[in-house]
């Protein structure tokens, strides 16, 4: 992955006061422990440093990194800087060089970004005094012979940590990786807590001894009060990376330098490393029994028609071997017919067909779709692309799509002349002695301020053997660059995101509440990528402000995850249930086929919960 290293139209840098003459630290010349300083920002900023020593360590296309191989000591300075020089540097590896230039603070993402800046030398010259010079010894991160770091991101104090607070590396981990930025990192028998994507393979040193609560197929959970500030992010700006899963080796010790960038501490390896493959499988969940509905969730990420026909064969063989054929899937990030094209297209029709299609093709069986098309570019997302939830369903085990308004019948609280499904809210009404929907399928609420550039629930009624279940077909607002970043300069950092899912709970709860006022006992299930965790104030919402369980809640929490963000195992995804039905037998399974693979056809693990509908 491109960092952006000194790429000034996508970074800003840390204005300072200029100095006319060269610095000095306490009339002696400057070093680079001076440079960096123990803080964020370089006690140094904007001032002139001249001949500052270092051997240089690693080489960028405008740049190179370089180390004071005779080190202070403190622990809470930096040895190592990176030196811009604008071009293709002159230097080697292994070069004694003295670097003279002004000291500087580059943001990458810009001057409005979150993230904290990284202190380099902007160099005016750069001398060598001698090649082939001994490599300073690089700092050992994890196992019992390295450092490690501590478990909190930041343990006490708020705001900006670039303006002030105590930067203490034995306390807070952002202050641990700022005293190492810049400097030769070693990790050894290093193990993936999350697949290779986007160029970056988050690991445990040290195959994990001393981290936090690991899942049951090697990687780690996120917890309330532990962001697991151990991980350690691989970047492959220098050197490839290998495609990984979780629980894939690198064995032996792989070294490189320590970066920040776009809200994270990197370490970008200076050779590519060995893979030892793991002996992590796909998972398949068993098949519902006779009485059983099986009800599953499925996030397709923006498939559409223009997808490779192998993500098609993926899917279909999530569906069909990985949740065994469930008898209804609420399905999330359907696109139109006409993908990213931004040209008017809204209908998913097409989409469809061909995944049901590949679903026949794996052996699985006939399914059908219902689902209510957007607004053109209304429901965020990328432009064009038109992503909506749907429900996909057989009806050969004793499950029927319950279609309201029938074809030909004006749709409710609309003008009869100009219906239009993709505005109009579906209300709870009483139909034969229990809850029914005016519109099935039918979006909730879809005028609400909550739902303004975002993915509309969907409500569906359907009928198992006569007794009539709602189900709610969800994606809430995911997290997006308008947080703040774990690593950012402010701490604890904003999650403006989260607002709009506490929004988004508040309606969907009172919506279900409404399905309750109408009968107390009715069959709610709620699905999809709520992207929160369990734990969450929006799910809270849910159980204790709509009545309903939380499945996930039920495993153990080494099974409790169906996505992986930078090494990180959490529980976005969920299936509800109301009081009616967690009454009934039922089983929930998260199906681990995606989120822990390189290759794959998802970002989300599918979920599926069986119900036993035998007794009633």
């Amino acid at each position: 992955m491109i960092n952006g290293l000194g790429t000034v139209l996508a970074a800003a840098s840390l204005a300072a006061p200029l100095l006319a003459a060269p610095a000095q630290a306490a009339g002696r010349p400057v070093r680079i422990h001076d440079v960096q300083g123990a803080a964020h920002v370089s006690p140094l900023n904007g001032a002139r440093v001249s001949r500052v020593p270092g051997v240089v360590t690693a080489l960028a296309v405008n740049g190179f990194w370089m180390q004071d191989p005779h080190p202070d000591r403190s622990a809470a300075t930096s040895e190592g800087v990176f030196v811009y020089t604008g071009r293709r540097p002159g230097t080697a590896v292994g070069d004694a060089v003295r670097v003279t230039g002004r000291v500087g603070e580059f943001r990458p993402g810009g001057a409005a970004a979150g993230g904290l800046t990284r202190t380099e030398i902007d160099a005016t010259a750069v001398s060598v005094a001698a090649h082939g010079a001994a490599p300073p010894p690089a700092t050992v991160l994890g196992g019992r012979r390295g450092r490690r770091p501590p478990g909190s991101v930041v343990d006490r104090g708020h705001g900006n940590v670039e303006r002030g607070g105590a930067f203490d590396p034995r306390r807070d981990a952002i202050d641990f990786y700022e005293s190492l930025e810049g400097m030769l990192i070693e990790i050894d028998d290093a193990v993936a807590v999350g697949p290779t994507r986007y160029g970056e393979l988050p690991v445990l040193p040290a195959n994990g001894a001393g981290a936090g609560v690991r899942t049951g197929r090697g990687g780690i959970l996120l917890r309330d009060r532990d962001a697991n500030p151990e991980r350690v992010i691989l970047d492959d700006a220098l050197a490839p990376l290998p495609g990984m899963n979780v629980g894939d080796g690198l064995p032996g010790a792989n070294r490189g330098v320590l970066d920040y960038t776009y809200g994270d501490y990197k370490l970008l390896l200076t050779a590519t490393p060995r893979r030892a493959a793991g002996a992590l499988a796909r998972e398949s969940t068993r098949p519902q029994r006779p009485g059983e509905m099986a009800v599953a969730t499925a996030a397709l990420d923006g498939l559409n028609p223009d997808a490779p026909p192998a993500r098609f064969t993926a899917l279909a063989d999530d569906i069909v071997h990985g949740l065994r054929s469930p008898d209804l899937i609420a399905v999330t990030g359907v696109g139109d017919n006409s993908g990213p094209g931004d040209d008017g297209t809204v209908a998913t029709d097409q989409t469809v067909a061909q995944l049901i299609t590949a679903i026949s093709a794996a052996g699985g069986p006939a399914y059908d779709w219902r689902s209510v098309d957007p607004r053109d570019n209304a429901d965020g997302g990328e432009d064009g692309a038109n992503e909506r939830a749907g429900f996909l369903f057989r009806t050969d085990r004793g499950l029927a799509f319950v279609d309201r308004p029938a074809p030909g019948e004006p749709v409710p609280d609309e003008p009869p002349d100009r219906p239009d499904p993709a505005v109009t809210p579906v209300r709870a009404v009483r139909r034969g002695g229990t809850a029914g929907l005016t519109l099935s399928p039918g979006r909730i609420a879809p005028r609400a301020a909550a739902w303004a550039g975002a993915h509309k629930p969907l409500a569906g009624e359907l009928t198992w053997k006569g007794r009539r279940v709602i189900v709610i077909a969800n994606r809430w607002y995911p997290r997006t660059g308008d947080d703040q970043p774990l690593f950012g300069r402010h701490q604890p950092p904003s999650r403006p995101t989260e607002w709009r899912r506490d929004a988004q709970a508040r309606v969907v709860a009172g919506f279900v509440n409404s399905v309750r006022r109408v009968d107390a006992n009715a069959r709610v299930i709620v699905a999809g990528e709520l992207n929160t965790g369990g734990t969450s104030v929006p799910v809270r919402t849910l159980t204790a402000g709509a009545g309903l369980t939380d499945l996930p809640a039920s495993l153990p929490a080494r099974d409790r995850y169906t996505a992986v963000t930078a090494g990180n195992s959490e529980d976005l995804d969920h299936i509800l249930l109301s009081r009616s039905l967690r009454r009934h037998r039922h089983e929930f399974d998260i199906v681990h086929r995606n989120a822990e693979f390189a290759a794959r056809a998802g970002e989300h693990d599918p979920t599926v919960v069986r119900i036993d509908m035998s007794g009633g």
